[in-house]
């Protein structure tokens, strides 16, 4: 039974998908719906004024999540941003809150890119303490 979702979102094509699915859920299973965007720090040893993109980052993720309540369609979502690494931030989350079922996008990557840089959806897959469900953005 699902009565707790986690959309993780970014505003990609891949987040937006993942965030139509979990409308479905929440409907199918009358389930409080959580959105969470996370800004994302500059890595270490990066040349800017850390405070500044943290604000701006966030500022552009709360922009997103309130259009997303806008297009709620009556339906009540809990939407939150903090500022982290995205999939250590998710599952941490997920285990505050007691969610049952995190919907994540994925974003397409190829092999060698996955390889290289990690993949935030199957960080979440490996570390997560409910179901995870994986969505892939449409097809062009």
């Amino acid at each position: 039974m699902i009565r707790k979702l986690l959309v993780a979102y970014d505003g990609s094509p891949a987040s937006r998908a993942a965030f139509d699915f979990a409308c479905d859920l929440a409907d199918r299973y009358d389930a409080d719906m959580h959105v969470l965007a996370v800004a994302r720090p500059p890595e270490f040893g990066e040349e800017v004024e850390t405070g500044a993109v943290i604000r701006n980052s966030t500022r552009h993720y709360q922009s997103l999540l309130d259009e997303l309540r806008a297009q709620a369609g009556g339906r009540t979502i809990h939407c939150e941003v903090r500022v982290g690494h995205p999939a250590e931030v998710i599952v941490l989350y997920a285990e505050d809150h007691a969610i049952d079922h995190i919907v994540i996008g994925h974003r397409g990557r190829g092999v060698f890119e996955r390889w290289l840089l990690g993949s935030v959806a199957r960080q979440v897959v490996a570390y997560a303490t409910c179901a995870v469900t994986v969505v892939r953005p449409p097809r062009a």
